[in-house]
């Protein structure tokens, strides 16, 4: 039996059949850079392929089985052997990523469809602490969940640094939530950083206000209710049952919720490991 040579031409349909894709797939892949025809007839505009074609037509298809984006399909056909394994490898840990952080979401539901939510809330300590006044330098964003942890770390970056011509920090970061942020709610959120030099403070955001979106405020003394969280734990959507943890435990003790949501950030993110304590959960109460 003779054996089909890589450079053999094929009509769309022929190739078609002999990658077990659609002629329909196959205009979508040439359309979007994926897998380019090897030659397309000036007359009659019939797309011809090779047979060394197939192979690259079957790994796309086999891509897209994996749920990949079309862009990020793209950047692993075009890479070589090893650094397309890697790229394959790095779109796979968010996968497992996402799908831990959902598989952590559906238990709570589960948990909470079932009248069983106070069960995960009891894995929850909540404590009260007074915090003073304080002086804060400010950046607010108006962001959605899959977006928000890059800007948090971007944002309170910035901050710190600008904190260097404000007297110093003083306290610990935190993030105020003044909107629910999720993948249909963005927010705003505003990432906080308690500073020294109020004065100072206003110069700087009279300088960089429009450019960040800086601003700078003085925040009452007050009272926070929180929950201290892991490094996993402060992972979308886990955190949610974090936030509900605490709402549940104002409501049974009789106090009112006093001003936006927060995430205190206490401790140095890139040294922490999954389950070392780096994030206060917390809402203002009276």
């Amino acid at each position: 039996m003779g054996t089909a040579r890589d450079d053999e031409s094929l009509t769309i349909g022929a190739f078609a059949a002999r990658a077990r894709l659609s002629a329909k797939a196959l205009r979508l892949y040439d359309r979007l850079g994926l897998l380019t025809p090897d030659r397309v007839d000036e007359t009659t505009g019939y797309r011809y392929y090779r047979t060394g074609q197939v192979e690259r037509a079957r790994l796309v298809a086999l891509l897209r089985q994996l749920d990949m984006p079309l862009a990020r399909v793209g950047e692993v056909v075009r890479a070589d052997g090893p650094e397309a394994a890697g790229l394959l490898g790095a779109y796979w840990a968010e996968v497992e990523a996402r799908v831990a952080g959902q598989r952590t979401l559906a238990a709570y539901l589960r948990a909470r469809l079932s009248g069983r939510d106070s069960e995960v809330y009891e894995t929850f300590a909540v404590e009260t602490v007074d915090v003073p006044a304080q002086v804060l330098i400010t950046e607010t964003r108006h962001t959605l969940a899959d977006e928000l942890p890059a800007w948090i770390g971007a944002s309170l970056g910035r901050l710190e640094e600008a904190a260097r011509d404000c007297g110093g920090v003083t306290a610990a970061p935190f993030v105020a939530y003044h909107c629910e942020v999720s993948m249909e709610s963005d927010g705003p959120a505003e990432s906080c950083v308690p500073v020294a030099d109020e004065a100072a403070a206003r110069a700087w955001a009279g300088r960089h206000g429009r450019t960040w979106e800086a601003g700078v405020r003085v925040e009452p003394a007050r009272r926070l209710a929180f929950t201290r969280i892991t490094k996993a734990q402060v992972a979308h959507p886990q955190i949610l049952a974090a936030f509900e943890a605490v709402e549940a435990w104002i409501a049974e003790q009789g106090l009112t919720v006093d001003g936006p949501c927060r995430e205190v950030y206490f401790a140095d993110w890139d040294a922490a490991g999954p389950e070392d304590p780096v994030c206060d959960v917390a809402f203002p109460v009276r």
